[in-house]
Parts: structure tokens; sequence; C-alpha cells
């Protein structure tokens, strides 16, 4: 499988398989903020470090830790060579040092939480905002969606590239990203079509 491990729960009796789903969310969307916070190179360093350490004391596998950055490893080798460039070498540590930690953190945090237990504390946590109008089981319906779009946008990538190499035009743009950004568009079209078909999404 080429996807990104969102959504790839694995059993396991750890500390952090033990933690509720809300007050883990909670905990990390506080690490990303304190981590894209961080100023410096060597700080980032840290970050990351001790990301990659709740991993394997969560004993999330290395290969779902590797699956999760290896899309992302051609854009962080572009980013850093333009902060290299640009900035110096402490900014480009710093910002795929903090990415990286970032992914790392994310991918601890679905490979330890049942997908049901993270959407069940979702709905709780937006609950209170029904005054204002939101509705929690849309916002959840729409999380699910997205963590399910995600691997298969990126094999849609995958597919398409490969078709394009087989036409011998793998250095043409054009020829992977108009066909991916087609098959991209009739996929939302279609999962709209299924929720409209299912009642899904239609005033009350």
């Amino acid at each position: 499988m080429r996807s990104v491990p969102l959504g790839l729960y694995r059993p396991g009796s750890s500390v952090w398989h033990r933690i509720p789903a809300g007050p883990k969310l909670v905990g990390l969307i506080g690490v990303g903020v304190a981590v894209v916070a961080m100023r410096g190179p060597w700080p980032a360093l840290v970050a990351l470090g001790v990301a990659l350490a709740i991993s394997l004391w969560a004993r999330v596998p290395v290969r779902s830790t590797w699956r999760g950055l290896r899309p992302l490893l051609v854009v962080l080798t572009v980013i850093a060579a333009f902060q290299i460039w640009q900035r110096g070498w402490p900014v480009a540590v710093e910002t795929i040092a903090t990415t990286t930690a970032l992914v790392v953190a994310a991918t601890t945090y679905t490979t330890t939480t049942p997908m049901d237990d993270l959407l069940d504390a979702i709905v709780r946590g937006l609950r209170p905002l029904r005054r204002v109008g939101v509705r929690p089981e849309r916002v959840a319906l729409a999380f699910s969606l997205m963590i399910a779009a995600i691997p298969r946008l990126l094999d849609v990538f995958h597919e398409t590239r490969d078709a394009a190499r087989a036409r011998g035009l793998e250095r043409s743009p054009r020829a992977t990203l108009a066909p991916f950004a087609v098959r991209a568009v009739g996929q939302a079209l279609a999962t709209g079509d299924a929720l409209h078909a299912r009642g899904l999404g239609d005033d009350d």
C-alpha cells in the first residue's frame, strides 16, 4: 500500500492506546501549536526526537511511520533546498524537523486511536456549538470522508503517473496533473452523488 497511514489503527496495550481519544486529540493539537511556535533548529530537532521517542514507546511500527513520511520526501527536499538558498541551513533544519515531528505525532495518534473513537470525540467536543448552528455529526462525517479520501487520492496520483510513464511522458507535468485533476474531481462528484442518494447532507 502506497498511501499514508491515516486511520490504520493497530491494537495495543501501551499507555498511548489507553488514553481516551478526546484528551489525546487535545494534546495533539497543543503539541502541534507548540512545535510550530518553536524557533531555531535545535528546539525543532528536540521536538522531532521527542516525537520519535513517543512513537517507539507507543510501539508504532517503523513501517507505518515511514509510510507517512515517504510521500513528503520530495516536497521536504525541495523546501529544504529553497530555505538553504534563501535563508540558510538553520531555517531549513527548523522547517524540515518541525514538519517531520508533526507527521510522526499524527501517525502515532492515528495508529493508537480507533477511528470510531476519534469521530465520537469530535462529535462530543462540538456539541456546545450546536447553539450557533454547527452540526457535529456533519463535521465528523466530513472528517471521516477526508481521512478516506487522502489515501485514495494518493493512489490515483500514482496510477496517473504510472500511466504517463507508460506513454513515455513521465517528464511532462501536464500528462500527470491534468488527468489527476479530472479523476480527483470525478471522485469527489461520485462521493457527493452517493451521499445525496442516501439523503445525507440534505436540509431538515
